[in-house]
């Protein structure tokens, strides 16, 4: 009896030893990076979505390609929201496609900003002269600000907020993409962001230089007026050119490169701010990301190197292509449930912020 007790006993504490055994051996394989989730399903592939965007972002390119007055940005945006309201990304085919559009919404948007900064030739931005530089600083600083400040009176909150703030204020969807990317917005708050930045963008473009010229203002004020009002670096050029193009058009450009060029800093400062409110998202956000840094190296290489001419085309096209599959994949974001959330206070936020960074702008035509 002794000897039966004493085994039965051993055998009652050695199998929960060895189901403690199974659980932290299960738990250590867990942990370690598989092509399963922790519930043993297959992790699903990033390839669907990759490609749904690829295809959209490359008949975006090509469309710009033939009809080059349409922004790549544009289009893209448009082809994504509109395969997301048919309704042929809903059920399972959007948790097949979600992996892959957040990898095109993020890193290939990365690479597209970082790109961008080969087209700023500081020396050319610089050559704009003081008052210019100045009207330009003014319509970053004074549009952000403005912008948040609107919002809050408005009662509005939340990274929307902030993006829209940024997009307006500096170069639309890529100013969009590149504070969300270190303050890790939501993708719904920034496709929403892209949409007011394409629509109220549009308005602009079209209208102003229609208006400046009824007003009597030579074609290089207009352009220069596009350039420090007008959100997107393709727009600005649609702008430039329905100013009279040719002066007017290379004008628009170096102004709005002038905001461009303040990219760098405002993502800096946003990134630090997120860090400094700590919580998930603030832990998070790096102070400064690397996309940005690599965009601030472009620039001072493309303006004291002397690069190649194809080099300089091979990376514009690229840079366009990466922000177009980006645009596209940030529009199939934009489901009708996105676009309701937005509400009457974001479009009045949006119209509101758009007419303050027009007026900002205004103060160039008398500085060119």
């Amino acid at each position: 009896m002794p000897l039966r007790h004493g085994l039965e006993r051993r055998e009652r504490l050695v199998r929960p030893r060895r189901r403690d055994d199974a659980g932290a051996m299960s738990t250590a394989l867990v942990a370690r990076p598989s092509a399963t989730t922790a519930t043993g399903q297959p992790r699903p592939s990033k390839l669907p979505g990759l490609a749904l965007s690829s295809a959209l972002g490359l008949a975006a390119w090509l469309t710009h390609a033939l009809v080059p007055g349409v922004p790549t940005t544009l289009v893209a945006v448009v082809l994504g929201a509109t395969l997301a309201g048919s309704g042929a990304l809903d059920g399972a085919r959007d948790a097949a496609t979600a992996p892959g559009l957040h990898v095109a919404s993020r890193r290939v948007l990365r690479l597209g900003v970082a790109l961008l900064g080969l087209q700023l030739a500081l020396t050319q931005v610089l050559a704009l002269g003081w008052p210019v530089l100045a009207v330009v600083l003014l319509v970053v600083t004074g549009g952000i600000a403005g912008t948040l400040a609107l919002g809050r009176l408005l009662g509005l909150r939340g990274e929307l907020l902030v993006l829209v703030a940024a997009g307006f204020s500096i170069c639309g969807a890529a100013a969009v993409a590149a504070v969300a990317g270190v303050r890790r917005s939501r993708d719904a708050d920034a496709a929403a962001a892209v949409s007011l930045v394409v629509l109220c963008g549009s308005v602009v473009m079209v209208a102003l230089p229609g208006v400046a010229l009824l007003a009597g203002l030579d074609p290089v004020q207009v352009g220069a007026w596009a350039g420090a009002s007008t959100h997107e670096v393709g727009q600005v050029v649609v702008a430039g050119g329905l100013a009279g193009g040719g002066t007017a058009l290379s004008v628009a450009v170096l102004v709005k490169l002038g905001r461009v060029l303040l990219l760098a800093p405002v993502v800096a400062v946003l990134g630090w701010q997120a860090r400094r409110g700590g919580g998930e998202q603030g832990d998070r956000a790096p102070l400064v990301p690397g996309f940005v840094v690599a965009f601030v190296l472009l620039a001072v290489a493309r303006t004291w190197l002397p690069l190649p001419d194809l080099l300089l085309t091979v990376a514009g096209g690229v840079q366009d292509l990466a922000l177009a599959v980006a645009m596209a994949a940030l529009g199939c974001a934009l489901r009708p449930r996105v676009l309701g959330a937005v509400g009457g206070r974001g479009l009045a936020l949006a119209a509101v912020s758009t007419l303050l960074v027009v007026l900002l702008g205004a103060p160039v035509v008398l500085a060119v």
